[in-house]
């Protein structure tokens, strides 16, 4: 029986999850049947697990994503449990090793501003400046953006509605910058838009956009705009995050918008010196200080 299979199914349909979230537990999944090899899943004690760990280790995988893919097969082992009669989960108290604490990388207030500050006026110059100011705007997921509907955008109200991790959906706040960039974008991609399509942020094909599309584009305004280093959409959620928290130190307020389950997360951006406090978002975003 395929049971990679069965629990893929089991996760997308009973349990809801997104097809991306199913997508990384399949290929966690798929990692650890390939290193069980030809021993069998009912087989398995927690010292093949340790083998595994210590073999993913020692090929330079970081302890959080060994923590991730241990989490992964833990979730399988129960499902294996419940469903399949397995009587063993070898995965139960495995930990994955430690890994140094990295803070995320952001950029500056001037640097961020350069890189979605984008004065060309063709269609896809007008769409990507819009999707750059939303990122920083909003603090979105890369995921979260392109799946961004025309429904989830209420420009009278300054916010958009977004479905992130776990199916939870969140409405955050939009600065008036990238409401005048989306507000610039909707008629061009009236033109551009196949019949029925409802996404936010298409291509030239009429289509939504994938995330590797977004990425490309995204490096080659930074290039264009001079802004050095590695830069990826997660680069404006760090920066939107880490911005907003220098100006207002509102650590709960910024754990909503990013969508973070636990303040846990959130606190990493706390190594920032906080310039002054500042309750509104209008006032603590500094994009959304200023009037286009």
């Amino acid at each position: 029986m395929d049971y990679l299979a069965a629990y893929i199914d089991h996760l997308a349909h009973e349990r809801g999850l997104s097809p991306l979230t199913c997508e990384n537990y399949a290929r966690d999944i798929h990692e650890l049947l390939e290193l069980s090899e030809k021993i069998e899943l009912a087989a398995l004690q927690p010292a093949h697990i340790r083998r595994f760990v210590a073999a993913l280790h020692g090929r330079g995988l970081g302890g959080k994503s060994i923590a991730r893919m241990l989490s992964s097969w833990r979730g399988f082992f129960a499902f294996l449990a419940l469903r399949h009669g397995f009587s063993n989960n070898p995965c139960v108290g495995m930990r994955a090793p430690k890994s140094a604490k990295t803070l995320p990388q952001a950029l500056s207030v001037e640097q961020a501003v350069r890189l979605v500050n984008i004065t060309e006026d063709d269609p896809l110059a007008l769409r990507d400046h819009a999707i750059l100011e939303l990122f920083y705007s909003s603090g979105l997921r890369l995921a979260e953006l392109v799946t961004l509907t025309l429904a989830g955008l209420d420009l009278h109200e300054g916010t958009v509605t977004v479905t992130g991790k776990g199916s939870k959906t969140r409405i955050v706040p939009l600065g008036s910058h990238a409401i005048s960039a989306i507000q610039t974008w909707l008629p061009v991609r009236q033109l551009l838009v196949k019949e029925g399509e409802q996404a936010l942020f298409i291509g030239k094909n009429g289509r939504p956009l994938t995330p590797r599309a977004v990425q490309y584009r995204m490096k080659q305004w930074a290039i264009k705009q001079g802004i050095a280093g590695s830069v990826h959409p997660h680069i404006l959620r760090h920066s939107f995050a880490s911005h907003v928290l220098q100006s207002s130190g509102d650590l709960r307020a910024v754990q909503e918008m990013l969508g973070h389950a636990n303040i846990s997360t959130t606190q990493v951006y706390t190594h920032l010196d906080f310039q002054h406090l500042a309750k509104v978002y209008d006032q603590a975003h500094p994009r959304a200080k200023k009037k286009p």
